[in-house]
């Protein structure tokens, strides 16, 4: 037993013996395994019943609303949702970029889905199709109609709520094809519904595209104004300034005409002076190669005889005289070959080469004279351009002293005209733009009547309702196991209290002690299994000490521990077994003795022990009873004598096993465990609890004595509760009969 030093901490081997310090840390689940399917089937099976009726009141309140539910109809609308619309006009103002939009498409889609569920499209639906304040509509969606003293804006507010409500908008995966639904009682009302969002969807998409561009319009036509002002001011600046300087502008026709489409500006415009002397300098040039010309042609022809002239020879009528000398010298040679030089057709022929010669003489001299001509008149040509020229560069030099001004207004005046250009033409392209532009949004299908109702549907409210039947029974089983410590079936000794389990103690039709004194029945071999379970409970072997307790009243408690006395003291291990409970005692019944002497003699006088115990009717076996039944047994089992008794009973015998009091509501079963080498926990199998077991195991663990294990008594296996237990099938192999 424990001497005064065995209150030391204790080293427990890892078979049975439990340091009740240790549990208090690990927990009464500590070791348990997550999903235990036999315990659980073992639940299941126990609360059957009650899981049967959870689960049939749902079917039943599920069958009862189906068919207590107003039929309601879902009519769906599709459309098809693109990135960026199609495009009339080349115009960035149309939309998004859609490289940005292809880049974040997800979201993209997402806020089309919101603004589809927005209020705005919620009131546009409500306006068009005129719902505030429409009874059917209210009646589709079974509220009560706004009787008089309700506004309009509350009215209005209510059937977007009603619309919000009853409009749902999916968009699977991968798709740009999203469905509108609505459902309501009415089943043309929801198709009207569902495809009024559709449309007004469509349309308030081409809205907000239309009015995104009224600032950008907005602002183009004010700065188009004010630009427009700008270049008239700086046009009659330019103009006054020209008039005052008197200066005449022209258009540089390198430059183009503006008012012709050109793409000149004013300040390429040339004043008329400018241009006069362009043109007087360019005649004055032609002059000079015209007079150089001239002079050429007239060295050439003086330079060389006047016959032997590239000029004169190639004149024409020189070139034809030639040929009729040439003729008429031939025709002279002929006739000298007949005749004498004074023969008249001789004297003929002379005379007229004298008359032709004259005559080419005279047209060469005419040449002559005509390039002489030609080269005075080029001189005096060149002379009076060049003079001229001189005059207008003057005027031109002082010109342009007076318009440099005239450029800067000029300057000014192209750049006004430029910026207008530019903003009226971007101006024209808004307006087309915001006038026809395409949505990105498309219809696909129209919502049709719905010809059949989508709610109720009894199948599936009858699959929800077993669905919640059963989370509602796991749920209650959970709790129930929870706050219910009974022990049902073996596993739940380790489980619900976190002791190991010496054994297990069947129900028997017979009385304990008939069952006990046949060594072939169940009993007797359960008790036997118990026995070599306390042999090897500690590092050291079987306690010297054991104490039996229980937390309740009637749990075996005494049965078992005579029982384990009586089994023990078979093996020749002498024994002695003490009645404890000096309240309700009950070993000196079981024996047909009085209870005149005992422990409580013992604890109260100074008698030695062998004259209080008693012999039993089996060898190695001593009793000692409870004794008479003091005022205050607990303050006798918490006094010093109570452990020199344990002291001399463990000196005198192998084993000593005491049957204490229950745990609850006494300190007598806590104080004698800190005394003792063991405490054997005895647990009714299926008695009704309260939170009393685990309870009774905490008050006994602040004691800090080592627990052994615990023994559970009269478990039935084949009650219904308990067919899933790993000990379920142990009543099937028993002793054959003498006739077997």
């Amino acid at each position: 037993m424990n001497t005064p030093e065995a209150f030391a901490p204790r080293s427990v081997g890892p078979a049975t013996a439990f340091d009740a310090g240790d549990e208090l840390e690990q927990g009464p689940l500590q070791g348990r395994s997550a999903f235990d399917f036999r315990y659980i089937a073992a639940t299941i099976r126990s609360n059957l019943l009650l899981i049967i009726v959870i689960i049939a009141v749902s079917i039943v309140v599920a069958v009862v609303a189906t068919l207590l539910d107003t039929p309601r109809y879902t009519a769906r609308a599709t459309i098809q949702i693109n990135n960026v619309s199609d495009r009339v006009l080349n115009s960035d103002a149309e939309g998004p970029n859609a490289a940005d939009i292809n880049a974040d498409s997800d979201r993209f889609l997402q806020t089309q889905l919101d603004i589809l569920k927005s209020n705005g499209i919620a009131l546009r639906v409500a306006q068009s199709l005129k719902l505030t304040g429409n009874p059917r509509f209210y009646a589709a969606e079974e509220v009560k109609v706004p009787v008089g003293g309700v506004s309009a804006s509350d009215q209005r507010d209510l059937s977007v709520r009603l619309l919000q409500k009853n409009m749902n908008v999916t968009l699977p995966r991968d798709s740009r094809i999203a469905t509108i639904a609505f459902n309501s009682t009415d089943p043309e009302l929801s198709a009207r519904v569902a495809n009024a969002y559709a449309t007004e969807f469509i349309q308030a998409n081409l809205q907000r595209k239309y009015d995104s561009s009224s600032y950008a319009r907005s602002f183009i036509s004010d700065q188009l104004a004010q630009t427009k002002d700008r270049l008239e001011t700086s046009e009659r600046a330019l103009n006054a300034y020209a008039r005052q300087a008197g200066l005449i502008r022209t258009e540089n026709p390198a430059s183009g005409d503006t008012k012709n489409g050109g793409g000149g500006t004013t300040s390429g415009a040339n004043s008329v002076t400018s241009s006069s002397l362009l043109q007087l300098n360019t005649a004055a040039n032609a002059a000079k190669a015209e007079r150089i010309n001239a002079e050429s042609r007239l060295r050439a022809i003086n330079s060389v005889p006047l016959m032997t002239s590239r000029e004169i020879v190639g004149n024409g009528a020189i070139s034809y005289l030639m040929q009729q000398k040439a003729l008429l010298e031939a025709q002279l040679q002929q006739e000298r070959a007949g005749h004498l030089d004074d023969y008249p057709s001789v004297a003929a022929k002379r005379a007229q080469l004298v008359a032709l010669n004259q005559q080419i003489h005279a047209q060469a001299d005419n040449v002559r004279q005509s390039i002489k001509s030609d080269y005075d008149a080029a001189r005096t040509n060149e002379a009076a351009l060049t003079d001229q020229v001189s005059k207008l560069k003057e005027a031109t030099l002082s010109e342009q002293d007076r318009t440099v001004q005239y450029s800067l207004l000029a300057r000014e005046a192209d750049t006004n005209r430029q910026v207008y250009d530019g903003l009226l033409q971007r101006f024209k392209e808004l307006n087309a733009a915001a006038g026809i532009s395409v949505s990105n949004l498309s219809i696909v299908d129209t919502a049709d009547t719905p010809k059949l109702p989508s709610s109720p549907n009894l199948l599936k409210n009858l699959l929800v309702a077993l669905l919640i039947g059963v989370g509602l029974a796991a749920v209650t089983v959970f709790f129930k196991d929870q706050f219910d410590d009974s022990i049902r079936v073996p596993e739940d000794v380790e489980h619900k209290l976190g002791l190991p389990l010496l054994g297990v103690i069947p129900k028997s039709s017979d009385t304990p002690d008939e069952s006990l004194a046949d060594p072939k029945s169940p009993m007797s071999e359960a008790y036997n299994s118990l026995r070599g379970s306390l042999l090897y409970s500690t590092p050291g072997g079987l306690p010297n000490v054991i104490l039996v307790t229980s937390a309740q009243p009637a749990e075996g408690k005494s049965t078992t521990s005579h029982a384990m006395a009586a089994g023990l003291s078979r093996m020749g291990r002498s024994v002695v077994l003490i009645d404890a409970d000096m309240r309700r005692p009950s070993l000196h019944r079981r024996n047909d003795a009085d209870n005149e002497r005992g422990l409580s003699t013992l604890l109260t006088s100074n008698e030695p022990i062998d004259d209080v115990l008693t012999a039993s009717d089996q060898p190695n076996l001593s009793l000692l009873y409870s004794g008479p039944i003091p005022p205050s047994p607990t303050e006798l089992i918490s006094s010093p004598r109570m452990e020199h008794i344990l002291q001399e009973l463990a000196a005198k015998f192998d084993v000593v096993v005491i049957d204490s009091p229950p745990i609850l509501g006494l300190a007598d079963s806590p104080t004698m465990a800190a005394l003792a080498d063991g405490v054997v926990f005895v647990v009714e199998a299926d008695r009704s609890r309260r939170g009393s077991l685990k309870a009774a195991v905490r008050r006994l663990r602040t004691m800090h004595p080592i627990i052994l294990g615990a023994v559970l008594t009269k478990f039935d296996p084949l009650k219904s509760g308990n067919r899933y237990s790993e000990y379920y099938g142990y009543e099937y192999y028993q002793y054959a009969h003498k006739d077997a």
